[in-house]
């Protein structure tokens, strides 16, 4: 399967969970990666913050193919959304919005992700095309119950909290109407990684798929 666009957010949405991958090496990245893939999520984001993240990104799309939806975190600027996108990436990730790199991901018919955390910044972000707009820190600022309080006004807008998204807040973030949720360290634990306990990193994987999954069931009962 070849990732379109429409596919892409299909899988985003149906799986409802996009890991981050933050590592402190490019061996641990790549491997953080297997572990991902191995607990059943066939998404994964891979940071610039990642020692040669390019690479990284290079090495998970020849290994894995269309076996995963590969994205590209923290992008900042359009030439390094443009090279991640030439090193496999299928979305992009932003931190803070910046209307150039929707505009690149739109001109490449990739989904992109802005950061954006106030109410204008989240309109902006939509009015320009992103495609789901990433909530961003949402911990610090209320977690759900701001998730909450943004659908009220803006239920057309697909929201991607991501801060403060743990197993035990994940169902919370679902029920308060988030499209999906983004988390990074409390899924890639550096301590497992450092530990190469990369069968940890898979079961709690599988147990973010289940949150997800059970929390949307309580939804339409």
């Amino acid at each position: 399967m070849s990732w379109t666009k429409e596919k892409a957010l299909g899988q985003i949405r149906e799986i409802g969970l996009v890991p981050i991958v933050r590592a402190p090496s490019a061996e641990d990245a790549l491997l953080a990666a297997e572990a991902i893939i191995a607990g059943g999520i066939g998404i994964l984001e891979v940071t610039m913050t990642v020692p040669h993240a390019l690479q990284v990104m290079e090495k998970v799309a020849d290994k894995f193919g269309d076996k995963v939806l590969l994205g590209a975190g923290t992008i900042l600027d359009t030439e390094t959304g443009r090279a991640a996108l030439l090193a496999g990436a299928q979305f992009i990730v932003t931190p803070a919005l910046n209307l150039h790199v929707i505009e690149l991901a739109r001109r490449y018919s990739k989904p992109c992700m802005p950061g954006a955390l106030t109410p204008t910044e989240v309109v902006a972000a939509w009015q320009a095309g992103a495609d789901m707009v990433k909530i961003f820190p949402c911990g610090p600022v209320g977690g759900a119950k701001y998730i909450k309080a943004l659908k009220g006004p803006f239920p057309q807008i697909e929201m991607l909290p991501t801060g403060g998204v743990n197993l035990e807040t994940t169902p919370d973030f679902i029920k308060a109407g988030a499209a999906a949720v983004a988390v990074g360290g409390e899924l890639v634990d550096l301590k497992s990684l450092r530990e190469h306990k990369f069968d940890a990193i898979a079961a709690t994987a599988r147990l973010y798929v289940e949150a997800v999954r059970a929390a949307r069931a309580s939804l339409v009962k």
